[in-house]
């Protein structure tokens, strides 16, 4: 088992800033009730008990913006570096020498940054996820900040989300947690306000570095965003079934591959088993858009492992300050970076991921449930896991490729759609990867968070 994100994903009960764990890892065992909390309810209701009407009329608060291609980052400001391309692409580089220098794990580097505008919210968010698309070729790198306003106007400080490259031969990727001061801390992938009353505004600051010197490639930021939120106590009401099931049920073609399978494979990275289960997942996901890297990337993974692209990403995705292979934005990161388009964000229901479904894109979701509460499930228990959605029946019931299964043909399962949805979105609030290319955009005019 891996180290924990968060004491428990459970949305039930308890107060923003509270821990669960990784969202890439599984635990086979049942929950204890009193460690059954939530990740960003609200004090005064995390401990009363959700009636029915109260299910149905709870509101979900999630909004996600994103600067995506030349036109949007331009909106941005740059110090040291500069946007290139055009409206229909485009990248943040950095110029020349930068803006100064800066020294990390006793390399020195040129330094470059973007900017992004001051972003306003409708609602008091409590957490903020960020995502982005980039490249860092040879000794390069990015580091992700953030910085929220509340509604007196008062400024946090800039908090480090990542230091993050998409290889690792120079830099080990990383999160910096806690980081607790003035609005709001780090929990590992994941700013979560201090104040119950949530922020009202946020930034993003991105540093480009690169190594001193080596002025033949510079990192290139294609896209960065973020999805804020503010989610109430307590399970929705279940979603009644949507385009899809209401078609008779569309069930998407997506490989199927077990985590269990590289039990013990590559401590460093993880060690496999039950804490693969987001590296497994995004692979089911690549596979499907025949957007696996060749096999060259996949070398080094010693003889006889099975699907060893498996094992692959789960070094691309890791996370060396966590720990781990969950990490959410380092995973839609490195699946940007070879489908186009990648990104964190919160859905409202099944009926969310039924549109994108219909629009031939699987959805990978981060759920728990305790014994009892997922029938069908190859585990008994999980605080803390993630599994594709890869259709709907006509009855609303979930298909899904679970890499939990002790063997790849085991993964494809059917939940009841009820259990499910309860599984996630009172566990971490409907979060998920939403994974495209061009040949399955995200339907244009969509709010998926």
């Amino acid at each position: 088992m891996r180290p924990p994100r968060r004491t428990s994903p459970r949305r039930r009960s308890a107060a923003p800033g509270t821990r669960l764990l990784a969202a890439g890892t599984l635990l086979a065992t049942a929950l204890v009730p009193s460690l059954v909390t939530s990740s960003g309810a609200s004090p005064a209701t995390a401990s009363t008990p959700t009636t029915s009407a109260a299910r149905a009329t709870a509101t979900r608060h999630v909004l996600h913006r994103s600067f995506d291609g030349a036109t949007a980052l331009r909106r941005g400001t740059t110090t040291g570096a500069t946007v290139v391309g055009g409206a229909g692409g485009g990248a943040v580089v950095l110029a020349e020498d930068g803006t100064g220098t800066r020294t990390l794990g006793g390399t020195r580097y040129d330094v470059g940054r973007w900017v992004s505008p001051w972003r306003r919210s409708t609602f008091g968010f409590t957490e903020l996820v960020a995502s982005w698309r980039a490249t860092t070729p040879g000794d390069s790198l990015l580091v992700v900040q953030v910085r929220g306003r509340d509604a007196d106007g008062t400024t946090s400080s800039w908090d480090t989300l990542a230091r993050w490259t998409s290889g690792d031969a120079h830099t080990q990727r990383t999160t910096l947690s806690s980081q607790s001061d003035d609005l709001a801390s780090v929990n590992v992938d994941t700013w979560v306000a201090d104040d119950a009353a949530g922020l009202r505004q946020w930034q993003l600051r991105v540093s480009l570095l690169r190594r001193h010197g080596a002025t033949s490639a510079s990192p290139r930021l294609q896209s960065v965003g973020a999805v804020v939120s503010r989610l109430p106590a307590g399970t929705p009401a279940t979603s009644a079934p949507g385009v899809v099931a209401q078609a008779g049920g569309t069930v998407l073609a997506v490989p199927r591959y077990s985590q269990m399978i590289h039990a013990g494979d590559y401590p460093e990275y993880g060690g496999g088993g039950e804490s693969w289960c987001s590296p497994t997942s995004l692979s089911m996901v690549l596979a499907y858009y025949d957007a696996l890297p060749p096999a060259r990337h996949w070398a080094w993974v010693t003889a006889g492992h099975r699907d060893p692209w498996v094992d692959d990403t789960a070094r691309r995705v890791y996370d060396h300050g966590y720990d781990g292979a969950g990490n959410w934005p380092f995973n839609t990161a490195y699946a940007a970076g070879l489908t186009g388009t990648a990104y964190v964000t919160r859905l409202k229901n099944l009926r969310a991921a039924e549109r994108l479904v219909a629009a031939g894109i699987p959805v990978v979701i981060s759920i728990a449930f305790a014994a009892g509460e997922l029938t069908g499930a190859p585990i008994s228990a999980s605080n803390g896991h993630l599994l594709v959605v890869v259709g709907f029946r006509a009855n609303g019931d979930v298909v899904v490729n679970d890499p939990a299964a002790q063997r790849n043909r085991g993964v494809r399962r059917t939940y009841d759609r009820g259990q499910l949805e309860a599984a996630w979105l009172d566990a971490s609030g409907g979060t998920a990867y939403v994974v495209a290319d061009a040949e399955h955009p995200v339907p244009a005019g969509e709010s998926f968070g």
